[in-house]
């Protein structure tokens, strides 16, 4: 199939490139890009797109689809008709199913229910122990060789410091990422939210930033000791922020990703004992907000993941203690990102970077780029857009979404994988 994008505002960050440009799609890949207008139809498809910007395909790599095992919540389907509604061409499949993505077959099975799917791509996440009970390590080699791009216990965080070291040594022998879910669970507790004024106010027991804190520091002298490569997912604590900005200043491998809701909401929100504001790591102060937009515009953060975690209301409607954690953001991650645009926090070639080029360098995917020859995965904003957030009319099974309601600027319009186009306006598509 031939398409033509014609006119939009091209912005890549891998090739320092911002400016209006032609785009030419053929067999599923970018075959050239022109100053607009040079690239002739052709009979080809063409797709005006003067008022648009198109960007590399948005990555997330930080998304929880629930199959197998919790279809209820969330399908490989469902989960991905979301991610192109959204904007994104690719997503990183956590591994807390049920069972576990602790072994080959899970793997192969998720990668088969992605294609039947044929929306966005999806990368599965092994676990880095087996069951994810923090015990013994799963096999790294059969994961990879079956699909697996990294390994995370996402969701339970590696209590053992020496089964973190061997887990960080083994990682490095196949040259794949650990995704770390810092928590000490001792400091939390029974935490439900961020520890601090309103918590007290709320008589709700609190999750101290000490608890993020004090496992990346662990890690971090871990990945010292080891030299393998760290990934430290949504990060939400100020002092987060600042260990990982030295690790990086003393050259260690590190990288980070934050959350939108990690810097759009602050734990005022639960307030209202909202327990769609119950997540985890929990949402923190203005302080931390700060921090942590400071961090995307200095780089210490590379990536903004949205960490989607459907629930039903058999999860959700419940007092805030007994409520599960998480909330879904596969599609209002970059209406959310875009205002840090609008507001001058980060330029647009910084918000593509976060959300497109940095995911697939960590991950070691394809993506991020629009250099000719590439996959031609491309998502198309029209950056002034303004709508509202209406959560029953999400593609995602769940509804469990704080932000039902906000008007949001800036919104994806059309996502294509490999040349196709999967989401149109308000339809996900599949030839």
């Amino acid at each position: 199939m031939s398409l033509l994008i014609s006119g939009g505002l091209v912005v890549d960050p891998s090739r320092n490139l911002e400016a209006p440009q032609d785009l030419l799609i053929e067999n599923g890949k970018i075959a050239a890009l022109a100053a607009p207008g040079t690239i002739p139809a052709d009979g080809r498809r063409v797709i005006a797109a003067a008022n648009l910007v198109v960007a590399p395909g948005l990555i997330d790599m930080h998304v929880h689809l629930r199959e197998p095992g919790e279809e209820y919540k969330e399908t490989i389907l469902t989960g991905t008709r979301a991610a192109v509604a959204g904007g994104f061409t690719a997503v990183a499949a956590m591994p807390n199913t049920r069972p576990v993505n602790d072994n080959a077959a899970i793997t192969r099975f998720i990668l088969e229910q992605a294609m039947i799917a044929g929306l966005a791509r999806v990368y599965p996440v092994g676990a880095i122990s087996m069951g994810s009970l923090g015990q013994t390590l799963s096999e790294y080699g059969d994961q990879k060789e079956a699909g697996a791009v990294a390994f995370s216990d996402d969701g339970r965080p590696v209590m053992n410091p020496m089964l973190m070291r061997r887990a960080l040594e083994y990682a490095r022998t196949f040259a794949l990422p650990l995704i770390a879910h810092e928590e000490d669970l001792d400091l939390r507790g029974d935490g439900v939210m961020h520890e601090g004024r309103i918590s007290l106010e709320l008589g709700l027991r609190g999750i101290p930033s000490a608890a993020e804190e004090a496992m990346i520091f662990r890690d971090l002298a871990l990945l010292q000791l080891t030299g393998g490569r760290l990934h430290i997912a949504h990060i939400s604590a100020f002092g987060s922020v600042a260990l990982i900005r030295q690790a990086k200043a003393a050259g260690l491998t590190v990288t980070a990703e934050t959350a939108p809701h990690y810097f759009s909401l602050t734990d005022e929100t639960v307030k209202g004992y909202d327990t769609n504001a119950k997540v985890n790591p929990p949402l923190r102060t203005a302080a931390d907000v700060a921090a942590i937009k400071e961090g995307l515009a200095d780089g210490t953060l590379d990536a903004i993941a949205c960490d989607h975690a459907p629930h039903t209301s058999l999860e959700k409607d419940l007092e805030f203690e007994a409520a599960a954690f998480g909330l879904i953001g596969l599609e209002t991650s970059l209406g959310l990102s875009l205002k840090l645009v609008h507001d001058g926090v980060l330029t647009l070639a910084q918000l593509v970077a976060a959300m497109s080029t940095n995911p697939a360098r960590i991950l070691g995917v394809p993506g991020g780029t629009l250099a000719v020859g590439s996959p031609a995965d491309l998502t198309l904003i029209d950056l002034n857009r303004h709508w509202t957030v209406d959560a029953n009319t999400f593609a995602s099974k769940s509804r469990n979404c704080p932000f039902h309601g906000w008007t949001l600027q800036g919104k994806a319009v059309m996502t294509i994988v490999g040349g196709r186009v999967v989401f149109e306006g308000q339809l996900a598509v599949k030839d």
